[in-house]
C-alpha cells in the first residue's frame, strides 16, 4: 500500500504531485481551505441559478445550443445529458496512469473554488482516486479545445455511477483490475454516485487535464532519457577512439546555451580517466570526429533547453484553473477561452521534434560503430565471425525503423484544426493528439538509446580485446558491469537478439543506466 498522501488546496499543485498520484498510487486529501473555497463558489452559482436571466452552463444549453434557456426542473437532466452525450470516445483504452493524471488535475481545478461545483463533487472525485477506480477512457474524442471533452466525460460518467471502469487490481505495482460497470465498483467501495446539479457536468469536462497530465509525465521521462543519451554518446565516442577535447567547458561557455553545457559536462565526466579517447590521430588519422560524435552536446543540449521551456509551460498550466465559465474572486461568473489547449499543444509538438532529432543522432552513432569503414578498427557489425555472424546488423535496422517513426510523429498536431459544434468551436488545438503521439515518440526514444547502449558497450569490450592495456573510463566500467548484470549479453557468436534489446530497454527506462554512470561520476545533469 502506498502511504504517500498529496494534499490538494485551492492553489496550484506541482509536477511531483501529479506523478505521485498517476504513477505512484498516492492518496489524495482535500485541505479544509479547498472545501471552503469550493463551497463559497457554489453559493455564487446557486444564486445565479435562482435568477431568471440565462447564464451559460448554469441555465443554458452548451456550445451551439447555448441559445436555449433551460428551466429549473430540467437542469439536472441537462447536466446528465451533457456527460452522457460527451462520453463518445472510440478506439483503444488510454493507459491507467494517463487517466489518473487526468482525474487528479480535474480535481485540482475543481478544488480551486473557481468552477462552482458543490463540495460533494470534489470529495467524490478524491474517493474514486483513492479507491483505485479508473474510468475507461478511449484514444479518440478530444480536439484539445473546450477541454479534453470525451476523455473527461468518461470520467464524469463514472462519478455518476455510469459507464465502465477498471477496479483497483491486486494491490501490486502495475497490476490491473477487471473492467466492470462503474455502479458495481462504486458500491463495493462504499462510494455514493453524484447527482449532478447546475454547471457541474460542464465543470467536470472543461479542461486541458489530459494533455497536461501527459506533458508532465513526458517531461519526467525525458529528463532521464536526455541524461541516458549523454551517457551512450560518451560510450560511442570512447568506442570510436574519439577526442573528448571537444567537451571542454571553455568551448561551450562561448556559446552559452545551458542545455549544451550540461550535456557536454555529462559526457566529459563519464569519460574521465579513459585511455581509449584521444586516439583519433592513430592508425587512420582524423582531424575531427564526425558530427554525430562532435556535435552530440549541441543536439542533446538543444533538446534539454526545449524540455526546460516545456516544463515552464507545464508549471504555468498547473497553476491555472481551467473552466468556462469561471467564478472570479470578486464573485463574477465570466465566460472565457482558457480551455483552449494551444499553450500545451505547442510544447508537446516541440518536444516531439527534439525527441526525433535526439534519436536520429543516436542512430547515426550506432551505424558508425557497425561500419568497418568508419569504426576505426572494429569488426563489421561488431560480429564475432563476420560473414558467418551478422552481429548487430539488424539491431540497427530496428533502431532505424524507430527513428523513422519518430520523424513522422514529429509532424505537429497543433497546426491542424477542424471546426466543431456547428462552427461555434471553429478553432481547436489538437493538443490531445499531440500528447498521444509524444508518448509514442518517448517510448521509441528509450528503445533507440537502448540499441546504442548495446552497440557501444559491445564495441568497447571488443576494442579492449585488441588493446588490453587501454582501459575505458571508470564510469564505463561500471556501466558495462551493470549492463551485463541486467541481462544484456556481451560479444559472442550470433544468438537470439530480441531479449538482449528488451533487457537494455528496461535498463534504460528504469534509470539503471544513469544510476550505473552516477556511481562513478556523481550526480549528472
Amino acid at each position: 500500500m502506498n502511504l504517500h498522501t498529496v494534499v490538494v488546496g485551492p492553489s496550484d499543485v506541482n509536477a511531483d504531485d501529479v506523478l505521485a498520484v498517476a504513477r505512484g498510487g498516492a492518496r489524495v486529501e482535500l485541505s479544509p481551505s479547498a472545501v471552503e473555497a469550493v463551497a463559497a463558489s457554489r453559493e455564487v452559482i446557486d444564486a445565479l441559478a435562482a435568477k431568471p436571466e440565462p447564464v451559460y452552463g448554469v441555465s443554458t444549453g452548451f456550445g451551439a445550443l447555448a441559445v436555449r434557456h433551460i428551466s429549473p426542473e430540467l437542469r439536472a437532466q441537462l447536466q446528465r445529458s451533457l456527460v452522457r452525450s460527451h462520453a463518445a470516445g472510440m478506439g483503444p483504452r488510454v493507459e491507467r496512469e494517463v487517466v489518473r493524471a487526468l482525474m487528479f488535475l480535474r480535481l485540482k481545478t475543481l478544488a480551486s473554488g473557481r468552477t462552482g461545483v458543490r463540495p460533494v463533487v470534489v470529495e467524490t472525485m478524491a474517493e474514486l482516486l483513492n479507491a483505485g477506480i479508473t474510468p475507461v477512457v478511449h484514444e479518440y474524442g478530444s480536439l484539445g479545445c473546450s477541454g479534453d471533452l470525451a476523455p473527461l466525460a468518461h470520467c464524469a460518467q463514472v462519478l455518476m455511477g455510469e459507464g465502465l471502469a477498471e477496479g483497483p487490481g491486486t494491490g501490486e505495482e502495475g497490476s490491473e483490475g477487471t473492467i466492470r460497470p462503474a455502479a458495481e465498483l462504486l458500491a463495493e467501495a462504499g462510494i455514493t454516485p453524484v447527482e449532478l446539479r447546475e454547471k457541474e457536468g460542464l465543470a467536470l469536462i472543461n479542461g486541458t487535464d489530459g494533455m497536461l497530465g501527459m506533458l508532465v509525465m513526458a517531461c519526467a521521462d525525458l529528463a532521464r532519457l536526455f541524461t541516458s543519451a549523454d551517457i551512450t554518446a560518451a560510450l560511442s565516442l570512447e568506442a570510436l577512439l574519439g577526442t573528448d577535447r571537444v567537451l571542454a567547458p571553455e568551448l561551450h561557455a562561448i556559446r552559452p546555451h545551458p542545455g549544451q553545457a550540461a550535456s557536454a559536462e555529462n559526457m566529459r565526466r563519464v569519460l574521465a580517466g579513459s585511455e581509449l579517447t584521444g586516439h583519433h590521430q592513430d592508425d587512420a588519422p582524423r582531424v575531427q570526429d564526425a558530427y554525430s560524435i562532435r556535435c552530440a552536446p549541441q543536439v542533446a543540449g538543444a533538446g534539454r533547453d526545449t524540455l526546460a521551456h516545456a516544463r515552464l509551460v507545464a508549471e504555468r498550466e498547473l497553476a491555472a484553473a481551467v473552466d468556462n465559465p469561471v467564478v472570479l474572486p470578486d464573485g463574477r461568473v465570466e465566460s472565457n477561452g482558457n480551455f483552449h489547449g494551444a499553450p500545451v499543444a505547442y510544447v508537446l509538438d516541440f518536444l516531439a521534434v527534439a525527441v526525433a532529432d535526439l534519436g536520429s543522432i543516436a542512430e547515426r552513432r550506432t551505424d558508425r560503430l557497425l561500419d568497418k569503414n568508419r569504426s576505426h578498427g572494429l569488426p563489421p557489425f561488431l560480429a564475432d565471425d563476420p560473414g558467418v555472424d551478422s552481429g548487430l546488423m539488424i539491431a540497427q535496422y530496428t533502431q532505424a525503423a524507430l527513428v523513422s517513426e519518430n520523424k513522422r510523429l514529429a509532424v505537429p498536431a497543433s497546426v491542424d484544426s477542424i471546426p466543431s459544434s456547428a462552427m461555434q468551436e471553429d478553432h481547436v488545438s489538437m493538443g490531445w493528439s499531440a500528447a498521444r503521439k509524444l508518448r509514442t515518440a518517448v517510448d521509441n526514444l528509450a528503445r533507440i538509446i537502448a540499441v546504442e547502449l548495446v552497440a557501444a558497450s559491445r564495441a568497447i569490450e571488443m576494442r579492449q580485446w585488441g588493446n588490453p592495456n587501454a582501459s575505458p573510463a571508470q564510469a564505463t566500467r561500471e556501466i558495462l558491469k551493470a549492463t551485463r548484470e541486467a541481462g544484456v549479453q556481451g560479444p559472442g557468436t550470433d544468438r537470439f537478439l530480441a531479449p538482449d534489446l528488451a533487457e537494455a530497454e528496461a535498463f534504460v527506462r528504469s534509470g539503471g543506466l544513469v544510476d550505473a554512470a552516477e556511481s562513478a561520476t556523481g550526480l549528472l545533469a
